[in-house]
């Protein structure tokens, strides 16, 4: 830690700023700086996230002790245990960690790109985008897991693409793209209720039950594709985050760094909507996820930027948390993990409306 004196004169008290003590990594080739905030907050977030998993493979209509559960884990569990926590209840709740992670962190590409905390693909309308593909898929098509996959990653595509030629005015704003992205996203919303107004009873409850976003049934074919890809994904947004952070700093500064700031964005807003289309292809649209999370996180690292690691961090507990309560909150019902991330997202806004007035 180091302090820097400004000289003291008669109009100017003596003033001290202090470095945020940090974590310095060397090699032959590079050397790369971390805060210990940053990392103490990942660490804390992981282990809850991780904790919050375990909580949740004990508990169910057949309660496990935890000191069962993580023998199980490192393979050490009865057949029993083996049957309960490894097959019925581990891809779920690993699962909510992914898919929760895949939210963070494409809430916070969007945030990044759009430089406003409202910038999430949710609000956007891509969220919207790939549940009109997937729903397409579904009544239209009627096909199997990858069809709907394939659906949902094309909707979220189209509408990304949409919302980026509507919103292109010489450049690129990130409030004129919020500001089109909930138009679209409205109109995309009437065009999915018809949909499931005008499909079969039965694949119109289906659908409407999955459209708000569940994590019941999910097994090991589903979940095993779906942690492949956001895995790559996740690795593709790692590689272009330096890039797509030096586009907050504006198209002029960033380009006079030697980044290309078409190309990023570009590439950016693919990985972004790569990542929602694919936790709505296994779970349906989760809201408020990748709005709350990058800035949870920025506010407790307190951090200048929306870190894509801590966002992600966030999001996967938040989504393991929810989905915990979406399935022992009441007696004898197991709510959709999607109403319980709209009743947190809409206590976080109130929390937020609260702060900002206060101020």
């Amino acid at each position: 830690m180091t302090t820097t004196l400004e000289p003291e004169t008669d109009d100017q008290p003596t003033t001290v700023e202090t470095v945020r003590p940090t974590v310095t990594m060397r090699s032959r080739r590079m050397s790369l700086r971390i805060e210990r905030r940053l990392i103490l907050v990942c660490l804390i977030l992981a282990a809850i996230a991780l904790g919050v998993m375990v909580v949740s493979l004990a508990t169910g209509d057949f309660p496990i002790a935890i000191r069962d559960v993580v023998a199980t884990l490192f393979g050490q569990g009865s057949s029993r245990h083996n049957l309960i926590v490894l097959e019925w209840r581990l891809p779920r709740a690993l699962m909510a960690l992914v898919l929760g992670g895949a939210l963070g962190m494409s809430g916070a590409i969007f945030q990044s790109l759009t430089r406003n905390p409202l910038g999430s693909p949710d609000i956007i309308g891509f969220n919207t985008g790939a549940y009109t593909g997937a729903l397409i898929a579904i009544i239209i098509i009627g096909g199997g897991y990858v069809t709907v996959a394939i659906g949902a990653l094309g909707g979220g595509l189209v509408t990304a693409a949409v919302v980026y030629v509507l919103a292109y005015r010489k450049g690129m704003q990130g409030f004129r793209l919020i500001i089109v992205g909930i138009a679209v996203s409205a109109m995309l919303a009437s065009f999915n209720t018809w949909m499931i107004l005008r499909a079969d009873l039965e694949v119109a409850m289906s659908a409407a039950v999955w459209g708000a976003g569940s994590l019941s049934g999910i097994s090991w074919p589903q979940a095993v594709p779906a942690l492949f890809f956001c895995a790559v994904l996740t690795l593709l947004a790692l590689i272009g985050d330096y890039s797509g952070r030096q586009l907050e700093l504006g198209d002029d500064a960033a380009s006079a760094l030697g980044t290309r700031t078409q190309t990023t964005r570009l590439v950016q807003t693919v990985v972004g909507v790569a990542l929602t289309a694919s936790v709505t292809a296994v779970a349906g649209p989760i809201g408020f996820v990748a709005l709350a999370a990058p800035q949870l996180a920025r506010r407790l690292t307190k951090a200048s930027g929306t870190g894509l690691i801590p966002a992600a961090l966030m999001g996967a507990a938040l989504l393991a948390a929810s989905d915990w309560i979406a399935q022992h909150a009441l007696p004898d019902i197991t709510l959709p993990v999607g109403a319980v991330t709209v009743s947190l997202g809409g206590a976080y806004f109130i929390w937020l409306l609260i702060a900002e007035a206060r101020k």
